[in-house]
């Protein structure tokens, strides 16, 4: 069906704006003026315009599911699951939250340098300031590398996965190129070492087997997902479907150790539907986005990453 549909192309008018002026939406600041991801005219990003990262994160699909897949793998390790249930808005505001974080992701894939390098060292100012105690009693601090690698690494993770899963397949060396992309990044955020090929993640995951552990915290995230109106009105059906789909992207062995079940997943019905949605996002290019507007600011056609 969607072999028809050309590489690019845009809806008709009215519902064409509608989506944009949705995705501006999630994607504008808590406070002060949107990002103008079109200035300054020339400057690069982080990120090559040419790399797999600016394909794949154009997708809103992908990095919906992505996301929460990657929230998921996070809030299995008790450090970093204190910190963000602890220190975060995601209990009491969790629109704001995704929000904020949706942006950041953003402006460290497609901004301009001269944007993105501040945001990530004023983020690194904020984490040096948050510490605390698990549970348990184990102290942690934000700031700690091998914690900033964990969220790093999970978030490539869940991002790859779920693009190669529900829009379209990426081969080994793509995958490998997107993990080697986010290197620059990780290291700014405050990572070390950050895998940088999907054999290195492997390693990564299987060596945090004896630190992830199942919380009520995880469940109540996903009930948080399921319930948060996060989607346009008319897209709100979706929204369990999207949520289902990223439990399906936890490795099993994870996922039977968090107590994920197979009822938390995808049917099989539901996984048409979220494969032709991905499918579709990705070829309707959001002119007034940071993945069109980037491409302008480096002399590159709107539809640079859709054809």
């Amino acid at each position: 069906m969607y072999d028809l549909i050309p590489s690019a192309f845009r809806l008709p008018f009215a519902l064409q704006r509608r989506l944009e002026a949705a995705s501006s939406e999630l994607l504008r600041p808590i406070s002060g003026p949107p990002v103008n991801f079109a200035m300054p005219m020339g400057e690069p990003a982080l990120v090559s315009p040419h790399s797999v990262s600016w394909r794949v994160f154009k997708n809103p699909i992908a990095l919906y599911i992505g996301g929460i897949a990657a929230v998921i793998l996070e809030l299995a390790e008790p450090a970093v699951r204190s910190g963000v249930w602890d220190h975060s808005t995601f209990r009491s505001d969790p629109l704001r939250r995704l929000r904020r974080t949706g942006l950041a992701a953003m402006i460290t894939v497609y901004g301009a340098r001269s944007v993105a390098e501040p945001m990530i060292a004023r983020i690194v100012r904020m984490h040096a300031q948050i510490t605390g105690h698990t549970a348990t009693g184990e102290s942690y601090a934000a700031s700690d590398a091998a914690l900033l690698t964990w969220v790093h690494i999970t978030a490539a993770y869940g991002f790859a996965r779920a693009y190669s899963s529900y829009v379209e397949p990426l081969g080994k060396d793509q995958v490998d190129s997107l993990y080697g992309e986010g290197e620059m990044a990780a290291r700014l955020y405050g990572a070390v070492d950050p895998p940088t090929s999907a054999p290195a993640v492997d390693v990564l995951f299987n060596s945090m087997g004896g630190r992830l552990e199942r919380s009520e915290v995880i469940f109540r995230f996903l009930d948080i997902m399921r319930e948060t109106a996060t989607l346009p009105p008319a897209l709100a059906w979706m929204q369990p479907l999207l949520v289902r789909a990223a439990v399906d992207l936890i490795p099993d062995w994870i996922r039977q150790h968090l107590g994920l079940d197979e009822n938390l997943g995808l049917r099989r019905r539901e996984r048409w539907i979220v494969r032709a949605a991905g499918a579709l996002a990705n070829r309707i290019v959001l002119g007034d986005g940071p993945a069109a507007q980037s491409c302008f600011r480096m002399g590159l056609p709107l539809h640079h990453l859709y054809s």
